[in-house]
């Protein structure tokens, strides 16, 4: 009798008001957007730019060794160029914050204990640019590979252009939706943008490589 005295004490509501509430981690979503922002850019530059190109070459030459030769070139040359360029700008951002934490200290006469934990803290914060570098070509060459291994079977020349239009909207929607997901956003809006950036991105490299190398590409 009295151990049901006590378990319907210990579940009443003010005992379990009472209760400490335990708290939820909490995502923090500008720490996310920042690598979501670098990986879901490299992966569109690297489907937007590859696609634009195979595109544009099969418009002119219907070979598909020269359209996959196109589209491995700018995979190539593309994820390399986004490593370098991730690298510099990664190492340009780290020499400023870290010459910005020297005058901050040199500004101040005596660190307590508290304060040195935080500047070692700030430290390991620091990004790290040969980490950015190897993310951002990776997330290229994801991108880059969709059209490339949509079309490398394809043995009709019209069909493999619409696979390649294909791939890339679908692609293009997926990365819309990730992005929205994991970043807690609108995923119509996301995925409408991303597709439509994508599209006017492609449709102005497909209509300037037609128009210029129609008779300078024909090989």
């Amino acid at each position: 009798m009295a151990s049901n005295v006590q378990l319907s004490e210990t579940n009443s509501p003010r005992n379990q008001k009472n209760r400490p509430r335990v708290e939820k981690e909490e995502v923090d979503y500008m720490q996310r957007a920042q690598w979501l922002r670098a990986t879901l850019l490299g992966a569109n530059d690297g489907l937007v730019t590859v696609a634009s190109l195979m595109m544009g070459v099969g418009s002119i030459k219907e070979d598909v060794k020269a359209m996959l030769l196109v589209g491995f070139a700018g995979l190539v040359a593309g994820a390399c160029s986004m490593a370098i360029g991730e690298f510099v700008s990664v190492c340009t951002q780290r020499d400023i914050e870290t010459a910005q934490m020297k005058r901050a200290i040199e500004n101040k006469t005596s660190l307590s204990a508290i304060d040195e934990q935080e500047e070692e803290e700030k430290k390991e914060r620091l990004p790290n640019p040969g980490q950015a570098a190897i993310a951002s070509a990776l997330a290229f060459s994801v991108g880059a590979a969709m059209p490339l291994l949509g079309a490398v079977f394809i043995e009709n020349h019209k069909v493999r252009m619409v696979v390649v239009a294909v791939v890339a909207t679908i692609a293009l929607v997926v990365f819309g939706v990730t992005g929205a997901v994991l970043g807690k956003t609108s995923v119509a809006k996301s995925s409408v943008r991303v597709v439509i950036g994508g599209w006017m991105a492609m449709a102005l490299t497909f209509g300037l490589t037609k128009f210029i190398g129609s008779a300078a590409m024909q090989i």
